[in-house]
């Protein structure tokens, strides 16, 4: 007995100098504030999803100032969360920015309009005023209306764009005809503000062939040619995908994760996570939707000339069996 407890003793001596292994630090930037629309990243550091592959994964929320493609060419962060039209635009700039994964498959974005409104059908927005974010949120809309042959200067046969607030006050305070919303956020919005869905007119991007890819993950591409780097992205992308299909499987719970996390009110947050779970594929880019969305931002001259590697399945292929 006493030669077991010896070997047990010298045993937990040996492990207790064996120094641990440090975790690989990852910043992830989201596009804006802490809410469910980003729970499959929250569920993933909470589930432990990120450790099991290594990662010490530092999530940074957003917010009306802070842009994720400044941050990350300021080297603020590793990867970030970014619609496409603003990461090509960004491209087009000069910041190396490269897809490397798209939880999104389906876009989230739509115009909601009250049917007892002026606008009936998308000619209908000829003199009439209708909300746009901006920020990068603006393209789709742009996109679109220059498709319609619609001008966005205003005047009666253009329509009027309101720098819209991220609520739907102006809609509720009459200051729009129309305007932008989320399916998983300001359209919930707008039924907790008594309106009613038969109440709403709406037109769905995705519906019309109209939508961009949406929330998208990034990264410099000069950073991928270290192949630390890349192994480090390959980790990334697989825990946080494995956190997305928890979110979409456990969308209470997955919303449960996200207010611990700083998101406000739980409530919405489970509408949200809901409605996020109707939007999410399995990580991989679609190369049809990511043409649509480039040929949009180059008609509308977002971009300066058509983008070029923009994009890689490198990362997908290794993360995503």
């Amino acid at each position: 007995m006493r030669r077991l407890a010896t070997a047990l003793l010298s045993g937990a001596l040996a492990m207790a100098v064996v120094p641990a292994m440090a975790a690989d630090k990852v910043t992830l930037q989201l596009k804006w504030v802490a809410q469910a629309q980003f729970a499959g990243y929250f569920v993933a550091k909470d589930k432990g999803y990120y450790e099991d592959e290594g990662l010490d994964v530092d999530i940074k929320p957003g917010g009306p100032d802070i842009a994720p493609e400044q941050v990350i060419a300021g080297g603020g962060a590793d990867v970030i969360v970014d619609w496409m039209a603003a990461a090509l635009a960004a491209r087009d700039k000069g910041v190396d920015l490269v897809n490397i994964a798209q939880p999104f498959d389906k876009a989230g974005l739509e115009i909601a309009c009250p049917k007892d409104g002026p606008i009936k059908k998308p000619e209908d927005f000829k003199g009439h005023t209708v909300g746009v974010w901006f920020f990068g949120n603006e393209y789709p809309f742009f996109a679109w209306m220059n498709k319609l042959g619609i001008s966005t200067e205003g005047g009666p046969n253009g329509v009027k764009v309101l720098k819209q607030s991220f609520d739907v006050q102006p809609l509720i305070q009459h200051q729009a005809d129309c305007i932008h919303v989320m399916t998983y956020n300001e359209y919930g919005q707008l039924l907790d503000a008594g309106f009613k869905a038969d109440d709403l007119l709406v037109f769905n991007y995705s519906k019309l062939g109209q939508n961009m890819l949406e929330d998208g993950l990034y990264v410099q591409q000069s950073k991928l040619k270290d192949p630390a780097f890349q192994d480090k992205m390959v980790r990334f992308v697989r825990a946080s995908m494995k956190g997305w299909h928890y979110a979409v499987e456990h969308p209470d719970e997955a919303a449960e994760i996200t207010v611990d996390a700083g998101a406000q009110d739980e409530n919405h947050q489970k509408y949200m996570a809901g409605e996020v779970a109707k939007l999410i594929g399995d990580g991989k880019l679609d190369e049809a939707a990511y043409d649509r969305t480039a040929k949009m931002v180059v008609d509308q001259k977002i971009v300066s000339k058509a983008p070029e590697g923009a994009w890689t399945h490198e990362i997908t292929d290794k993360a995503i069996k």
